[in-house]
């Protein structure tokens, strides 16, 4: 296999040809790419052999039923769906622009983020961009960082959950994210006192799913304390289901402490007295490592950084 040029690699390859492998890379079958991209099957396949050609290596495997990507072509498929997202948004930023708007953000943000420091961010950078598209996700930390890998978000307010994402990923801290166990104000435990986690097992809990770094951190407080971890469960990353299950029936829910403050004021919802204690980790601003945030994506970076250090301050 000869080495593949960067120059011949820019002047042959063209936005249909990564149009053709995304599609096959979702579809993983000629005759429905084809249909997808309103082409006959020879067509389809001339066109992959084409680029297979100037690669110098088989993208696909040819398999009687399927058609599954080399550990190469699993490469290319990255690259030309990464392409495509950056090419999709650049049209959007553009079309919007020449709409007379002010571009377009897309950002994602844990529930603790969710709940207060993305608001008023928001609201900060609508009163000076007021046609300003913004889109927001709300997920877990990990699929935040999935989600900027692939390009579909500006950028995150999340946590490293590992240390091999701070090879990935740029973080600027903003502040702290600390959780609390909660019942609703007419729970029989709310006026209990000093309770063990022992003592809250046998008790229904909803909490974010298995598998989520959070989920992990609290099931090892469990085992630290030589406690079993509740199996009466509702496993949730909705915020509204959290607070509607809470607020509706006898159950324990741990949540970060941003997303309750204001139930907790108000009376509707009670802190429980436990020894359960997560410490309490910086969730911050999460970028693509190198990329530098332009326009919007900047100043709302700005905006965050800026509320942050007021609150520390």
């Amino acid at each position: 296999m000869s080495d593949l040029s960067f120059s011949s690699f820019c002047n042959w390859l063209k936005f249909r040809h990564l149009t053709l492998l995304d599609t096959l890379g979702r579809t993983r079958n000629m005759h429905l790419a084809a249909q997808q991209m309103n082409l006959s099957q020879p067509a389809l396949s001339k066109m992959l052999k084409e680029i297979e050609s100037l690669l110098g290596f088989t993208v696909f495997e040819r398999l009687p039923r399927s058609m599954q990507p080399t550990p190469l072509g699993a490469q290319v498929l990255r690259y030309a769906h990464l392409a495509l997202n950056d090419a999709r948004t650049f049209v959007e930023q553009i079309n919007n622009l020449s709409a007379g708007g002010h571009g377009h953000l897309k950002v994602g943000g844990i529930f603790a983020a969710t709940a207060v420091a993305l608001p008023e961010a928001i609201v900060q950078i609508k009163q000076r961009w007021p046609l300003l598209a913004i889109e927001v996700v709300e997920q877990t930390s990990d699929h935040l960082m999935e989600m900027l890998e692939e390009r579909n978000l500006d950028l995150a307010i999340g946590r490293f959950t590992e240390q091999s994402q701070q090879q990935r990923y740029d973080f600027q801290p903003l502040a702290p994210e600390p959780f609390c166990i909660v019942v609703n104000s007419r729970h029989p435990l709310c006026e209990a006192g000093p309770m063990t986690l022992q003592e809250l097992v046998d008790w229904p809990w909803i909490l974010y799913p298995k598998g989520t770094p959070i989920r992990g951190r609290m099931e090892d407080v469990f085992a630290k304390a030589q406690v079993a971890v509740p199996r009466n469960t509702i496993d949730t990353i909705s915020m509204q289901t959290f607070l509607k299950v809470l607020q509706g029936g006898p159950m324990i829910g741990m949540l970060p402490e941003a997303m309750v403050v204001e139930h907790l004021e108000s009376g509707l919802l009670k802190k429980l007295d436990t020894p359960f204690y997560l410490m309490p980790q910086d969730y911050g601003i999460l970028t693509r490592k190198g990329d530098q945030l332009l326009g919007p994506a900047r100043e709302f970076a700005d905006i965050l950084l800026a509320n942050a250090q007021r609150e520390r301050d």
